[in-house]
């Protein structure tokens, strides 16, 4: 099936001063933000995207806007309520170090199958609206545009660790082993045996191999030669 490229939002205000800010409204990049979601519109523009969709909430679609202007065509670029930030309930809008003193947080960390947010949402719940939301946009896309097709998914750090740990074969109770950094590009693509997570949680490297990746392929035993070393300018 198509690519896609799950990118977590830049880094926020929220983010700098220890809040969850959960679905709070007007919550926006801050300059590190910016400058971390301009750097990766930067690294995806050798990328031709089919379509960019992003969360609703603010910081997604700021950081989805960056991807968008470094595009040199105008990929679809609808906004998914099911990639949203999970609902936290009561923990919205206070401070990790306050949140981190809680019962439910040794829950969260170890068993999150098992969490529901006190007045919000089950991380199970989250799990399961955000997988099958990518699936329905990535089979969309490569029906439109064929397996080759590239598209990125612009959402928040809990949302793309728990599509990241279904595309794995993981368990809900293992995501907390995932590390989501802001801005950051992970990249699963689905076959149609299985998912393949090509990377996870990067902030460099070439990606101009996307452009090239042409229908579903079989896991080469012994690894395979990887992809073609990237061009250097000039050369």
């Amino acid at each position: 099936m198509a690519t896609v490229i799950l990118v977590r939002h830049g880094r926020t205000t929220a983010n700098a001063s220890g809040l969850l800010a959960g679905r709070t409204p007007g919550v926006s990049l801050d300059d590190v933000g910016r400058n971390q979601a301009d750097a990766t519109g930067q690294r995806l523009a050798v990328v031709p995207l089919v379509g960019v969709v992003s969360s609703p909430l603010e910081r997604c679609r700021q950081t989805a806007q960056f991807i968008l202007d470094h595009q040199p065509g105008t990929p679809h670029a609808p906004v998914d309520g099911d990639l949203t930030e999970c609902d936290y309930g009561q923990w919205q809008g206070q401070t990790l170090a306050d949140l981190a003193k809680e019962d439910l947080w040794k829950v969260v960390q170890t068993q999150p199958s098992a969490v529901v947010f006190p007045g919000g949402e089950s991380m199970a719940a989250m799990q399961a609206r955000a997988v099958a939301a990518i699936r329905r946009h990535d089979a969309a896309f490569e029906a439109e545009h064929g397996p080759g097709a590239v598209w990125a998914a612009v959402s928040h750090g809990d949302i793309i660790k728990s599509v990241l740990a279904d595309a794995l074969g993981m368990h809900l109770d293992l995501f907390q082993r995932i590390d989501v950094g802001p801005a950051s590009v992970s990249i699963v693509r689905y076959g149609p045996g299985r998912p393949t997570v090509h990377a996870t949680n990067t902030d460099a490297g070439d990606l101009s191999w996307l452009a090239a990746v042409h229908g579903a392929q079989d896991a080469p035993v012994g690894g395979g030669a990887g992809h073609a070393a990237p061009r250097v300018q000039g050369a």
